[in-house]
């Protein structure tokens, strides 16, 4: 596979999935990335960790590589932890967009191919958290169904969809990591 490596599987996420069952009230507490015009994910809803900080300038704000903790991140421990113990795995030396994304069945994110400097200064990987049958991540002309606790590198700088087929919610952890 060109487009996908699967780095990890068998995380435990239970305990990740508990914790965002307990604090729903941070899902879309932002939303540039679900509502910016002709986002490809206005069908996604999201939990930041880690982004950059909200500028008067949209434009702005999607090319900064810098990133910043989110409330999230102190309250969702157990996926931090995963996400730390990523960064080690590929030898991070900064974290950059770290975020949950749900998507509802029925769901797509539609093709599009990720651009501007974040996209070129980070290595893009998901933290699979929950995913069924169904739930296909498309890029170029490779297809995987990713399974929950799964870890993969993809390749986000070729077109790439998601439609979420299963009966039940997508949740994986979007994180952008420069190493050395």
């Amino acid at each position: 596979m060109r487009h996908f490596c699967k780095l990890a599987g068998n995380v435990d996420v239970m305990p990740s999935l508990r914790e965002l069952a307990v604090n729903s009230h941070l899902w879309n507490q932002n939303s540039l990335r679900t509502t910016h015009p002709n986002s490809p994910h206005t069908q996604v809803d999201d939990i930041w960790l880690w982004f950059n900080k909200l500028q008067q300038d949209v434009a702005a704000t999607i090319d900064d590589i810098q990133t910043y903790p989110y409330p999230a991140w102190q309250s969702l421990l157990g996926l931090r932890g995963i996400v730390l113990d990523l960064i080690r795995r590929v030898d991070g030396v900064q974290l950059g967009r770290c975020m949950v994304t749900r998507m509802r069945p029925g769901a797509t994110i539609t093709p599009h191919k990720d651009e501007g400097t974040p996209a070129t200064f980070y290595t893009r990987y998901q933290i699979v958290l929950q995913s069924l049958p169904g739930a296909l991540f498309t890029i170029g002309d490779e297809t995987v169904n990713f399974q929950s606790g799964d870890i993969w590198w993809i390749n986000n700088r070729e077109t790439h969809s998601v439609i979420n087929n299963s009966g039940e919610d997508r949740l994986v952890c979007i994180v952008d990591i420069k190493s050395a």
